[in-house]
């Protein structure tokens, strides 16, 4: 039988099957050792093919994944197993991100983006808890919303607990698959119950010390949309972003500002770190390539040495 993985709770997935039934499945042993480098060889939003016993009361198994179109991964917290995908199969990646409340970097921002454009995923940015900001982090706000706008990429700034906005990002997921992501605390579970009130997620007050959130979702699960024309992945907050699957000058072509500036450079092969006549640089100095952006790539370009990753990205 061929189904679709809909949930995943670290040794079992849920797969529903063509036609509506739904089985807890494990993986095949030999299939987990594959050679597969990843955390789960088997993703939210995978295609599969599953062995259902003549007894359904004993255990399904998934013995073969099918093609993946596309897939959002970074490198694992646990270096040993090298990824973790977050999902496969994807229409939208949704960053959901907080000036404040907690603090979502730029350097996270950009890491998210980075892995996106690698895919050839279309990435949207939402800004939540605009309810909370006083001036500051309102001035803040429209520099980030400024910032990538201008490159080209979809700003929405929002407020889960309010509803400001929802409606709005509520448009633009229709027909899709969409995944959420984020740091713990940043709303994604707020947004959720916002969006599809059937879903009845459990949310936490932040620390308003640490001004750090905490995990309350613990496994990935896609959930449909109430008209059924798509679905949301709800996935576990991330601390850190490092990127994986990306080498050396590739690296410029996920940074579409910096992919155009090159065009320019003197050199075909420059790394836009030291070589003359760098065009990037030159578009950086001069202010049309954010220099914020700027150290992200060169960041992104120290993740080929697994020792540079750090839980801060």
């Amino acid at each position: 039988m061929h189904g679709l993985v809909i949930k995943n709770t670290g040794s079992r997935y849920t797969v529903c099957i063509d036609g509506g039934r739904c089985f807890d499945c494990k993986i095949k042993g030999a299939f987990r050792i594959k050679g597969i480098r990843t955390t789960n060889p088997v993703a939210i939003g995978d295609r599969v093919t599953v062995e259902v016993p003549a007894n359904e009361a004993d255990t399904a198994y998934i013995t073969a994944i099918a093609p993946r179109r596309n897939y959002m991964i970074r490198r694992a917290s646990n270096l040993s197993k090298e990824s973790h995908i977050l999902a496969a199969n994807i229409d939208l990646a949704l960053l959901v991100a907080t000036i404040d409340f907690p603090a979502t970097t730029l350097t996270f921002i950009d890491r998210f983006l980075a892995t996106a454009e690698a895919y050839s995923i279309p990435a949207l940015l939402v800004f939540n808890k605009i309810d909370r900001y006083d001036a500051d982090a309102r001035r803040t706000l429209d520099e980030y919303v400024a910032l990538y706008t201008a490159i080209g990429y979809d700003c929405l700034p929002i407020s889960a607990l309010t509803g400001e906005g929802v409606e709005a990002l509520a448009e633009r997921l229709q027909g899709r698959i969409t995944l959420l992501s984020g740091h713990s605390g940043t709303g994604k579970s707020t947004l959720i119950n916002r969006l599809l009130p059937h879903a009845d997620l459990r949310t936490q007050e932040i620390s308003e010390y640490h001004r750090t959130g905490v995990h309350t979702t613990t496994f990935s699960e896609m959930l449909p949309l109430a008209d059924g024309s798509g679905y949301l992945i709800d996935t576990p907050g991330i601390k850190g972003f490092g990127t994986i699957e990306m080498q050396g000058p590739e690296v410029a072509h996920y940074f579409p500002e910096i992919f155009r500036a090159s065009a320019d450079c003197r050199f075909n092969n420059c790394t836009h770190t030291n070589e003359p006549g760098c065009a990037v640089r030159r578009e950086m100095e001069c202010g049309n390539i954010a220099s914020s952006r700027y150290r992200s790539y060169l960041n992104i370009l120290e993740d080929a040495d697994g020792n540079k990753y750090r839980e801060a990205y």
